[in-house]
């Protein structure tokens, strides 16, 4: 298979037509068919990219899905967390080991469940001390939501109408599911409390700060906690999964509701930043390139992006240990490992550094089978395994090989 050497973009025209690129083509029967109502696929590998946007990004109005539409992307929004995380360290203004109270002084005293029956709970004091580390990589014993948001989700946004501190406070006031530490529970709260951190270090918001050093330099306009409405005027919209059937459309989720940019969304460190598929492969491909955007602009030192964010950060002792900050990644290097994010409605974005290689699936759906993800996953191996043709580009540089 023979590639220019250069950013190829295959990308889809209107309707149920499917492009050149070989995801596309092997998710085509399910667009077919309408089990998938739409999909963007971006895939990168050390020069050659190919886009495929597939079907509708809604199927009431026959819109197509393009890379320019927003869409949720849930916990991807950890990575974000992730990053601003790691260039405080890498300015020496925190350690990932410094306790959690040293900036939020309620982290002081904090206590465990220790037993529960009915309506009789134990709790004991904490022996570990709370680090910046353990809640950005799910070991703080923090449970996925605090309690004023399970079960009463209300306002847009999943943050469920809650500032960062206001989050941090709550957290604080609650038993922990176990010793900081020692297990790993994955959890939006943690997260939401590396985001509180950032606001006493840097006196910003967290959204503010992260616009101002990640968004903003990288180009990525489209992106941010309150998408306008223009913006969602262009919405991949949500369907819900079925077996051996259509996918049928969903008005919201009960963990991310309308109004989707008023006055009740509050920013969300742990998910609730939306984008497009365009801006969010700016991100990514910043992590590839060791900190470094496409625009050319540095985010962060290539050492910080190897030994932060692209290696596991969780104790030796622990069973599952794949998690950065805020990142999903291997437990140890090597030139075939992946790290990145998914995200609740099915979107996914993972990169590897050595091969500089990226694959980014967005979509927007809701439960049921993926009977597509196998085609898929031999549509990317065989992607990857193709041989690239760099006559162009060698002869253009003078490079040889």
């Amino acid at each position: 298979m023979k590639r220019e050497f250069a950013i190829l973009a295959a990308v889809v025209a209107a309707g149920m037509s499917v492009g050149a690129g070989v995801v596309g083509d092997a998710v085509k029967p399910w667009v077919d068919n309408g089990q998938l109502p739409g999909a963007i696929s971006i895939v990168y590998n050390d020069g050659v990219e190919e886009i495929d946007c597939v079907g509708y990004a809604d199927t009431r109005t026959k819109r197509p899905i393009t890379i320019d539409d927003v869409y949720m992307q849930c916990s991807q929004t950890k990575g974000f967390c992730g990053v601003t995380i790691a260039k405080l360290v890498e300015e020496g203004r925190i350690s990932l080991d410094d306790p959690v109270y040293k900036y939020l002084p309620e982290f002081k005293e904090l206590w465990v469940e220790s037993y529960k029956d009915g309506d009789v709970r134990v709790l004991k004091k904490a022996k570990n001390v709370l680090t910046i580390r353990m809640v950005l990589n799910h070991t703080g014993g923090f449970p996925f939501e605090i309690s004023a948001k399970q079960g009463n989700i209300k306002g847009g946004g999943w943050s469920g109408g809650a500032p960062l501190r206001q989050t941090a406070a709550i957290a604080a006031a609650s038993p922990l599911l176990f010793e900081p530490g020692t297990k790993d529970q994955y959890s939006n709260t943690g997260i939401d409390i590396g985001a509180a951190v950032v606001e006493v270090v840097t006196g910003e918001k967290w959204e503010d700060y992260l616009k101002r050093t990640v968004l903003d330099p990288l180009g990525m306009v489209a992106t941010w906690f309150w998408p306008t409405d223009e913006q969602l005027a262009h919405q991949v919209e949500m369907y819900d999964c079925h077996n051996n059937a259509p996918a049928t459309w969903k008005s919201q989720n009960a963990m991310e509701q309308r109004p989707y940019n008023d006055a009740h969304v509050f920013a969300s460190a742990g998910a609730g930043l939306w984008t497009t598929a365009r801006d969010q492969v700016k991100f990514y491909k910043m992590l590839m390139n060791l900190g470094v955007g496409d625009n050319g602009v540095r985010i962060l030192n290539e050492e910080t992006v190897k030994s932060l964010l692209a290696v596991s950060s969780r104790p030796a002792n622990l069973k599952n240990r794949d998690y950065s900050l805020g990142l999903n990644a291997p437990v140890e290097d090597g030139a075939d490992k992946w790290f990145g994010h998914g995200g609740a409605w099915g979107t996914n974005c993972m990169v590897n550094w050595h091969k500089r290689q990226l694959k980014l699936w967005a979509v927007q759906l809701n439960g049921g089978p993926r009977p597509w993800d196998k085609a898929r996953e031999s549509a990317l191996d065989k992607f990857f395994k193709a041989k690239i043709d760099n006559t162009g580009a060698n002869a253009y540089t003078g490079r040889v090989e």
